[in-house]
């Protein structure tokens, strides 16, 4: 049964009235994805918004000045979305994580349950962290940033998991409340 065919539940621009900085961001989305992900049409509704969106996500997610390894970014995506019940965001940053890693049941573990998985202690950890912040936030104290520091963590590197996880709570409540629906292909992607 396929999902509903449907991005957000709300109007958007066509895409012939896409600012011209816009058009040549998803030109670029064309040709290095084969596809627009849904989240960044959902965001044409405010331009700013897709600007800041779009510098803001690079930033965080992609870059390489971060005691963070990407794979790990995509962990904790995966892991604050599990707990939130993102369907975009399990369903866009699984696939993401099944590319990083190269192990699809690493992220179906993530997405469904990520105690199960046989993880190294530090990660462990930093997914610990990352769910206590999503789903208790007020009890998160020192203990919790100390433990992250036992398990290898630098005090910056703690600003980027909180940094992490806190942006992914937001998406995950920008998608539940737009009803944003994940692109289709991303279900088939690097399940190999």
């Amino acid at each position: 049964m396929p999902q509903p065919d449907h991005v957000v539940r709300i109007a958007l621009p066509a895409p012939e009235d896409y600012p011209e900085d816009i058009a040549a961001y998803f030109a670029k989305c064309d040709e290095k994805l084969g596809m627009r992900p849904n989240v960044l049409v959902a965001y044409t509704a405010r331009p700013e918004k897709f600007r800041t969106f779009t510098r803001f996500y690079n930033q965080l997610m992609l870059t390489e000045d971060s005691g963070l390894s990407k794979l790990e970014r995509e962990m904790i995506a995966v892991v604050v979305s599990s707990a939130n019940r993102c369907y975009y965001c399990l369903v866009a940053h699984g696939q993401a994580l099944r590319q990083l890693s190269g192990d699809p049941q690493l992220a179906e573990m993530l997405a469904m349950n990520y105690r199960v998985a046989e993880l190294p202690p530090r990660q462990r950890r930093m997914l610990d962290f990352a769910w206590k912040l999503t789903a208790s936030p007020h009890d998160i104290g020192e203990a919790d940033r100390q433990g992250l520091r036992d398990a290898g963590f630098s005090d910056v590197d703690i600003f980027d998991i909180t940094d992490v996880t806190g942006f992914f709570n937001y998406t995950n409540r920008m998608a539940h409340g737009l009803d944003m629906m994940p692109n289709p292909q991303y279900h088939a992607m690097d399940r190999e």
